[in-house]
Parts: structure tokens; sequence; C-alpha cells
């Protein structure tokens, strides 16, 4: 691999050797292929290895390179479209909700921003059903779902179940309510050590976090916490207040 010079521009050089190395993916990478070290690419382009660095994690957030356990940096696939809403309003676990699959179902006091929303008090309990989902073959998203006992309690009872069962048992509990309408947001965030290993990312990799609250008889019953790989998935709201992940290929191709 030669030396190629970065030209003096008016962006910030790391913006610029973004966009370069971008189209050396292109044209001499295949997907897949784990790229050189970075001595190597800071060598080549003339750069310090923190400038490398920005251009590298700005690549990732652009779903155009993945970081791998024991493998390095690679070039990614194409991004994956995965619908995460639908027109009407569901319920987590509903029969339209067959792309996630239930883990387990663990009772833990949850943050404190969750129990904010769901009014629980400080050290109060609640079922914590954990659900991953994975597209194509890839894992795109791993979700805590915070149910109070309140919410589910003189339904089905979950006792002696562990495991998926329980989680399905709670989900189906959950269910019998009358849900009257949901509240999502969406936040850049890092993977921790437990999202990172379900999604085959590294600790502290960008991913999209989505915020759901679930309201009934008038208050929130329910808060579903989904982190989504960014560099998998890009999120988009449509007129319905639906969110589902757009192809970005597609995109560029459209325009």
């Amino acid at each position: 691999m030669g030396t190629t010079q970065l030209a003096s521009v008016p962006e910030p050089k790391y913006w610029h050797l973004r966009t370069v190395l971008s189209e050396a993916l292109d044209s001499e990478f295949a997907v897949g292929e784990v790229l050189p070290n970075e001595r190597e690419l800071a060598a080549r382009f003339g750069v310090a290895r923190a400038t490398l660095r920005q251009a590298l994690e700005q690549l990732e957030l652009d779903g155009r390179l993945q970081r791998r356990r024991g493998v390095g940096t690679t070039v990614a696939p194409p991004r994956v479209g995965v619908a995460v809403g639908t027109e009407e309003h569901t319920w987590p676990g509903a029969d339209s909700d067959d792309a996630w699959r239930p883990v387990d179902c663990t009772d833990a006091a949850p943050p404190s921003a969750v129990a904010r929303m769901l009014g629980t008090g400080p050290g109060e309990q609640v079922h914590i059903v954990r659900r991953n989902r994975v597209t194509q073959g890839q894992p795109v998203a791993a979700e805590l779902l915070y149910v109070p006992a309140g919410s589910v309690q003189g339904h089905t009872a979950t006792g002696g179940l562990t495991g998926a069962a329980r989680a399905r048992a709670v989900l189906r509990d959950l269910r019998s309510h009358a849900l009257e309408g949901q509240e999502r947001a969406v936040e850049l965030g890092s993977a921790g050590a437990e999202e990172a290993k379900v999604l085959d990312r590294l600790p502290g990799a960008p991913v999209l976090v989505l915020t759901t609250r679930c309201f009934a008889a008038g208050r929130t019953v329910a808060v579903a916490v989904a982190t989504y790989r960014a560099d998998t998935c890009r999120l988009t709201f449509g007129r319905t207040g639906a969110v589902e992940i757009a192809d970005a290929d597609e995109d560029r191709r459209a325009s």
C-alpha cells in the first residue's frame, strides 16, 4: 500500500480523511476485509494517529466500518432495513411483534430515570424482561422492558417460571390492559458491557437508544429501553408517528 498525502483543505483534517478513506474502502477493500493497523494507515495518509482514530470513528458511525473483538476493524456490510414500529400502537410481545426473541425475566430495581417514568419508589423492584432482535443473521438490538408488579398483578401468575417462559408470561399479562398510547424518544449513546456482548460490538461503541413509554389506565405501565447498533440502523419517523429503520444504501441509490 503506497503513501497518500492529504490535500490542504479548509475542513477539519479528520473529516477530509474520512472522505478519502471512504473512497479507498469503495475501491480497494471488500466487505469483511480487515483494514491495515493504525500505524500503517497513519503513515499512508501522513496524519497523526489521533486524527486517524477520529476519521475511523466517524466511518463507524456512518456504517462503513465495524470494530470486532479479536478481529480488528473491518469493512461493514450494507445496512439492514428493520421496522421497529407499526402504524398501529401495539404492546411489546404482541402477535405482530415476532421479530423480538424473549430471553429471560428478572426482578430488580430499575435505573432512576426509568423509576421516575414508572412512578415506582426508591429501590422498588419491577419485572425486567430481556429481549433480543436478530435480522438477516445480524444482531441489531437488545431491549430491557421494565414492568411494575402492579401492571400484571392479578393476571396470569409467573411464579415457578424461569427464563424465556417467564418473560413470555409477563408480556402476555401486560397485554391484558387496553393500550392507550405510546411515547418514544431516541438518543445517541454508548454500548455498555451487556449490550456490547449481545450486539457483537466493543464496549463504548455508538448505539441508538429508543425509549418507549406505554400508557394504560391513565398511567405509565411499562417502559422499554431498546439499544440498536448505530452502525447498522438509522431510525426514521413517519407521519403516523411510527418508527422504522431505513435502508441507507437504498437512499443513496435514490439520490
